[in-house]
């Protein structure tokens, strides 16, 4: 079955899904986000036939999420390296983090928590908020709509 491509679609979920909306792809980003950089290493960490890997790979590379360049170790390898878009869906992750911590462990399971590279200290929860500070239940919160926002 053919998917359907989304990268023209009017809902930004759906064009960033086109993207990265794979596990596979999105657990290749979370382990160049904790520092993985060569192929053999994904694979390691993943366990992952080499051609879903190398396919992953490619369409993260043409998307402009993750860049190749040259081994830091001056090596003939090559690294693949997370661009500014890429680095950017931190945020994304550690949202989804969040929400897997809170519902999928159970209760005698402890989420790994995220925390300050530099000190360990605990990172606060990701929350929506009002420009005045004013924290929002998700309920709160919808998308304004073209046809919404011209009164139609």
């Amino acid at each position: 079955m053919r998917r359907t491509a989304l990268g023209a679609a009017p809902c930004p979920v759906a064009r960033s899904l086109d993207q990265i909306g794979d596990r596979w792809s999105l657990l290749i980003i979370r382990d160049a986000l904790d520092g993985v950089r060569r192929f053999n290493e994904f694979q390691k960490h993943l366990g992952l036939a080499r051609n879903i890997l190398s396919s992953r790979l490619a369409k993260l590379v043409s998307h402009g999420i993750l860049r190749l360049q040259p081994a830091s170790d001056g090596s003939a390898y090559q690294e693949y390296v997370l661009t500014e878009k890429g680095e950017s869906l931190r945020l994304v992750l550690n949202a989804l983090h969040q929400w897997g911590g809170d519902f999928l462990f159970t209760l005698d399971e402890e989420p790994p928590p995220l925390v300050k590279k530099s000190t360990g200290e605990r990172v606060a929860r990701l929350e929506m908020t009002l420009p005045s500070g004013r924290v929002l239940h998700p309920s709160e919160v919808t998308v304004l709509r073209p046809e919404s926002a011209t009164g139609s």
